[in-house]
């Protein structure tokens, strides 16, 4: 335990206050990388606060590479908490949301979250949160934070070359499978951004022209806590009703679903809904919304270039 400044020799003190510059230097990395590694901004910060606890009371003064060692002491913090995540099979209870269209707020500021996770990628965090703790340790690491496989191997207590490994197949999992040849990638992005950007916006003749006049949204139960599903036909009412609820949708990206592109909600990663898109000469022709967790479970979720 770290002793009070008045009981700490005149060195100690210079040295708990370098390292506390140091600290608050690196501050915004060791953040994004606790970030990545968690999937949640408070919890994010749990573990700076537990990183700090842990430094302070080393003996961090022949430290040569602090950024490195910062990381390293952070990414051991992680690592604990994502183990105690997956033995505990526990699931925070502000992202139980009975409408699974409302994300919750975080402990923190949930605009902050969002822009976290805006910048991060909502798939790539919906598919880290399905990889073991130690290939999300290796993958963020090494693909995300360029740190060695030799400095990540003692942490994950398995050899370089293993570590090696894992980061490899955490890298197939994000990246999946190549397209179908028939399908035009470049084409479905553009609409669909274009689709999240309207109902973003409440821009409605713009979600009104990617549209088919005919074009049908179907929704599934668990979306709207319905007794049945939810059909809506037309492009003036489906612009509507998704207008409305893309408003209160937050932690929303586009995602890689079974080759096509779509749209994921996912509030710390997550996944809560999917929407797919049929698209035809440009423009959307049927839209499912699907948030019941066996049919969840049994798309091939990968991260869009």
């Amino acid at each position: 335990m770290t002793p009070p400044y008045w009981l700490m020799e005149e060195g100690d003190v210079d040295e708990h206050h370098w390292l506390a510059e140091q600290f608050a230097e690196h501050r915004s990395h060791l953040r994004a990388v606790a970030f990545r590694m968690l999937g949640s901004l408070s919890e994010a910060d749990d573990a700076l606060q537990d990183a700090w606890l842990r430094a302070s009371r080393a003996d961090a003064g022949q430290v040569q590479n602090i950024a490195g060692w910062l990381t390293t002491v952070v990414a051991r913090v992680c690592l604990n908490m994502l183990r105690t995540r997956g033995n505990r099979h526990e699931e925070p209870l502000d992202i139980q949301a009975a409408d699974p269209l409302l994300a919750p707020a975080s402990r923190g500021d949930p605009e902050q979250e969002m822009v976290m996770a805006d910048s991060v990628g909502v798939a790539l965090l919906v598919v880290l949160d399905t990889l073991s703790p130690a290939e999300r340790i290796a993958f963020v690491l090494h693909d995300l934070f360029a740190v060695p496989f030799e400095e990540i191997a003692p942490m994950l207590e398995r050899s370089p070359e293993a570590a090696r490994q894992l980061a490899s197949r955490a890298r197939r999992r994000v990246k999946g499978a190549a397209p179908a040849p028939h399908v035009d990638m470049n084409r479905q992005r553009k609409v669909v951004e274009a689709f999240l950007s309207a109902t973003r916006g409440q821009d409605f003749q713009a979600l009104i022209t990617l549209l088919h006049p005919e074009v049908m949204l179907q929704a599934d139960r668990a979306v709207m806590l319905t007794a049945e599903p939810v059909v809506v036909r037309g492009a003036e009412p489906v612009a509507r009703g998704a207008m409305a609820a893309m408003q209160r949708a937050q932690f929303t990206g586009l995602a890689l679903l079974d080759g096509a592109v779509g749209l994921v909600m996912a509030p710390r990663g997550r996944l809560r809904v999917v929407l797919t898109f049929t698209i035809i000469a440009g423009l959307i022709t049927a839209i499912d919304v699907v948030a019941e967790p066996d049919r969840l479970d049994r798309f091939h979720l990968t991260v869009p270039d």
